[in-house]
């Protein structure tokens, strides 16, 4: 295995174990059962700084590792997790892979956003009353007093956090040697 392949493997672990401790340590009830966590932050900027595809493999396998431990969800809460930040980060990251400028970062951010929030209402429409055990029907009230402002939030906060942390991570993990700089950046 070449050099840059070994720094951004370890780079990804490291983003992997980190958003894991943020899904831990910073999980906050909102609404429901629904908790908001800071991870999603983590793995887009993994998808930033490395493409779609890292921000793909980060949600599989913080997903997987919250299944194992942290999480009452199962299988369902798994794939809901996995759904809604790649929704989030792949989109972002893709976006901002083709305009990799300011401008790039805020239309990945705000796609992101939004299709996050879009995305998560069909799945809680579909899967909650599965995962719920409520009727289709009692969820479905649910989907604008509930689970659109909680998407609303949460999209907004992944959002607005990555545009403020983007930048000093980015110089910070370039500074360390775990990812190359690039023409303009120093």
């Amino acid at each position: 295995m070449n050099r840059n392949k070994t720094k951004k493997l370890t780079t990804m672990g490291m983003l992997c174990v980190l958003a894991y401790a943020a899904a831990a340590v910073g999980r906050v009830p909102v609404v429901l059962f629904l908790k908001y966590d800071p991870k999603d932050i983590i793995i887009v900027i993994g998808g930033l700084l490395f493409g779609p595809a890292a921000s793909l493999a980060v949600s599989v396998i913080v997903a997987i590792a919250q299944m194992l431990t942290i999480s009452g969800t199962g299988v369902l809460g798994c794939i809901m997790n996995i759904v809604s930040s790649c929704s989030f980060a792949c989109t972002a990251a893709l976006v901002y892979e083709k305009r990799r400028r300011p401008s790039g970062l805020a239309s990945g951010l705000l796609g992101g956003f939004i299709c996050q929030v879009s995305v998560m209402m069909l799945w809680n429409y579909w899967i909650a009353p599965i995962y719920m055990g409520y009727p289709r029907e009692a969820v479905v009230e649910l989907l604008l007093p509930a689970f659109l402002p909680f998407n609303l939030i949460k999209g907004g906060l992944n959002a607005v956090f990555t545009a403020v942390l983007y930048h000093p991570v980015m110089i910070a993990l370039r500074r360390s040697g775990l990812v190359e700089w690039e023409e303009g950046d120093r």
